[in-house]
């Protein structure tokens, strides 16, 4: 599960075990007017392993997500099918299907945020490496 505030931009290390597939290094968007960079502030494990609730300084309080998975549903050579779940406290907060088409590169219906686009795109980015390298 991945922060559902945080923005991945460049993975640096590689597992199966990780929410998005890999470690990344990326953007936090918790504070929707000012982003800022991972790394400096001491949440980067939180924003790859999400449920920051409580730990990162800059997590928002309210009723909002607290995290977002991702899973491989199938692969067909025309269509890469993914589920997501964002979560509160663990429980479904909001879920849906995402159809990705390895040969344009791209969902076929956009996610519906720039934050979930870019998180269900690095997971896809970091399958596909894993089965190129396999």
């Amino acid at each position: 599960m991945a922060c559902p505030y945080f923005y991945p931009v460049e993975a640096s290390a590689g597992s199966a075990t990780l929410p998005l597939g890999d470690w990344w290094k990326g953007v936090c968007h918790a504070v929707p007017d000012a982003p800022e960079e991972t790394g400096g502030n001491g949440c980067e494990v939180a924003c790859n392993l999400g449920y920051a609730r409580g730990v990162c300084v800059r997590f928002p309080e309210g009723p909002g997500p607290d995290a977002v998975r991702f899973t491989i549903s199938s692969h067909e050579s025309s269509a890469i099918g993914i589920y997501y779940v964002v979560e509160r406290d663990h429980h479904p907060f909001a879920q849906g299907r995402l159809a990705y088409s390895p040969a344009a590169s791209a969902f076929v219906t956009p996610p519906e945020t720039a934050i979930l686009a870019r998180q269900a795109q690095s997971y896809v980015e970091s399958y596909l490496r894993r089965k190129k390298e396999s």
